[in-house]
């Protein structure tokens, strides 16, 4: 069957968890920015009903929300050139994940690495939630009919899903309806790792706050973690490829990239032979310039919750006049009076 054309529209999320970091401007909030610039719908949304699949304390979950939409805005997304919502004042995401949870079939969630790697060895009491979250994903993205989905490595997986999810629809059904949307996987640091060390994911549940830079940190602390994260004696290679086993210089040297908006390789042409003690001090002030703007903004923002909740109201008004119609056919096709 023969894709029907769709209107370019790019999706992404984030887990409204708390501790945004460096990881997540460099792997997510700096690429949304690239995006929302180029001529292409772009809505961005703070994932709340996926943060609950594991408990969450509710004035915790609350805060974090509004910390992550003034991440996004002060990162640069503009509410005006881009639709920011949080996900659950946009009823028709769990409503169509009613719909894909009987598209899905068993098998394809079991084989997924996020829940394997979540519920371990104790997956009888894990929540069906987090068993069942990919269907959700898979609505976040097609009750939009997104075309393309900026994210890292690690969530390619569950795009594969969507368009599985997608296309079983369409076979079923005999339609056109859903897209099969393209995970975009692009950028020197979409995976940032650990400043202790370079073979881990950056992580906020890392227990070492010397690990990761938090968005919330000021010039001082960003500057001092950069200048204390782990490297090794030897100088930078001349090229990219001689840091293939070196994982903390070459997570240092994508950073110092994605930062400065450039490619590793002519970041290597630049530093190359240099030693630490005169690398990671550029990339300290790098980092300080590029950053400390946002987490000042933030601080700003989280002033004023108020106004937050106000933009994610208009969002979400945006959204629905989105997804309202997309549900509303999607029933139709099912069979749904309506």
């Amino acid at each position: 069957m023969a894709e029907a054309p769709f209107t370019p529209r790019v999706f992404s999320g984030i887990q409204p968890s708390g501790n945004l970091h460096l990881g997540n401007y460099l792997g997510a909030l700096k690429r949304f920015v690239d995006w929302q610039d180029r001529d292409v719908e772009t809505i961005f949304c703070m994932v709340d009903m996926h943060a609950i699949t594991v408990w969450q304390d509710p004035a915790a979950l609350a805060h974090s929300t509004r910390e992550l939409a003034a991440g996004f805005i002060a990162a640069g997304i503009d509410p005006e050139k881009s639709t920011l919502i949080n996900q659950s004042q946009v009823p028709e995401h769990a409503q169509l994940a009613w719909i894909f949870n009987c598209v899905a079939r068993m098998g394809w969630m079991g084989r997924m690495t996020q829940w394997k790697d979540k519920a371990g060895k104790n997956a009888e009491a894990a929540s069906l939630g987090l068993f069942a979250y990919p269907a959700l994903m898979a609505a976040d993205i097609l009750i939009y009919h997104a075309t393309h989905v900026p994210v890292g490595e690690d969530q390619k997986q569950h795009i594969e899903l969507t368009r599985d999810i997608a296309a079983k629809f369409n076979h079923d059904y005999g339609v056109e309806f859903f897209p099969l949307t393209e995970p975009v996987i692009e950028g020197a640091a979409t995976r940032v790792m650990s400043l202790r060390d370079g073979t881990k994911k950056m992580s906020k549940s890392d227990p070492s706050d010397a690990s990761r830079i938090n968005m919330t940190d000021d010039a001082d602390t960003i500057a001092r973690k950069i200048r204390r994260a782990k490297t090794d004696p030897e100088p930078l290679p001349e090229t990219y490829e001689g840091l293939k086993d070196r994982p903390d210089a070459r997570n240092l040297v994508n950073i110092y990239a994605a930062l400065s908006d450039r490619d590793v390789a002519d970041v290597m042409a630049e530093c190359g032979g240099q030693q630490f003690g005169q690398f990671k001090p550029a990339l300290a002030d790098l980092a300080v310039e590029k950053l400390a703007p946002i987490s000042a903004e933030m601080a700003r923002l989280m002033r004023d919750p108020g106004e937050i909740d106000r933009i994610l109201a208009r969002g979400a008004e945006r959204a629905r006049a989105i997804s309202a119609p997309i549900l509303d056919e999607t029933y139709r096709i099912i069979g749904m009076v309506r």
